[in-house]
């Protein structure tokens, strides 16, 4: 294992791998469904891939991390739940009857051929082509391959700079979430728990369990926002209830815990970075 100082290094190294994959995986799902949601949990898997990365097994970080973050995704995408049931299924029949056939055929099948063998007309294989191809269903090699290609060495000392204060508001944030949330959180992205077993830890469903850890993505993103980019926060009722003020402490408590971890860095790290980014600049 390594230390926290390597292991907050290579999150801020890695950060673009997120930003990869959730532009990758925005692009075949529908509209609905929120980029910062994504970046959420692909944000928290590269944390948690950091943590336990043992560089002792001869395995990069990058692929490794790819791995996590590409899975945290689409385990996000999946707990949205947002193709229907029927969907899914029309989309996996058409997907293994493909298969079939072109193992058959020596060719891939054409939709006339498909509608033929699913007993249905070719709008409905079109229709149904479509979801698949909207569907997540894996990890393909090429895409991490690509993302682990990637890395903040292109980004310069003021950028860095930039990230790391994210990085800390992002802990600040977990840290304090309600205890009921940030188990979930912690058990999921950073214990790498299925949900089944937490579901039946809990006491609870499998939804449950989803419904939990959409509530605390989003406030952790709202979190983040509220002390980095407040016009992305959406607005607070003029007369705020119950639930409203504590989301507003929760808020406060991030931005003071995240405030002194940020007051604590280095002065020399600090300094350095700023020299960097003065050489650069000349």
């Amino acid at each position: 294992m390594i230390g926290r100082r390597e292991q907050d290094e290579l999150i801020v190294q890695n950060l673009p791998l997120v930003g990869y994959h959730v532009s990758e995986m925005i692009r075949r799902v529908p509209a609905h469904v929120q980029r910062d949601e994504l970046a959420a949990a692909g944000s928290l898997a590269l944390v948690q891939a950091a943590r336990a990365f043992n560089p002792d097994l001869g395995v990069p970080f990058g692929r490794y991390a790819t791995v996590r973050v590409r899975g945290a995704i689409v385990d996000e995408l999946r707990g949205m739940d947002w193709a229907s049931r029927g969907a899914r299924h029309r989309a996996r029949q058409l997907t293994e009857l493909s298969d079939q056939l072109t193992a058959a055929l020596g060719r891939k099948p054409s939709r006339e051929e498909l509608a033929e063998a699913m007993g249905v007309d070719v709008a409905e294989v079109e229709a149904t082509q479509g979801d698949v191809e909207r569907r997540v269903l894996s990890i393909d090699g090429d895409g991490a391959a690509a993302a682990e290609n990637l890395s903040a060495s292109g980004l310069g000392p003021e950028e860095r700079l930039l990230v790391g204060e994210k990085l800390h508001y992002l802990t600040a944030a977990v840290v304090e979430l309600p205890e009921r949330l940030r188990h979930v959180v912690e058990e999921l992205f950073f214990r790498d728990r299925p949900v089944v077993d937490l579901a039946a830890e809990m006491g609870v469903t499998q939804s449950r369990i989803s419904q939990l850890r959409t509530q605390a993505l989003s406030m952790l993103k709202d979190a983040i926002n509220t002390s980095l980019d407040p016009e992305l926060v959406p607005m607070a009722p003029p007369v705020p209830g119950v639930a409203e003020r504590r989301r507003q402490a929760y808020y406060a408590a991030v931005a003071e815990r995240a405030t002194g971890t940020i007051s604590r860095t280095s002065a020399t790290q600090v300094a350095t970075a700023r020299t960097s980014v003065e050489l650069e600049a000349v």
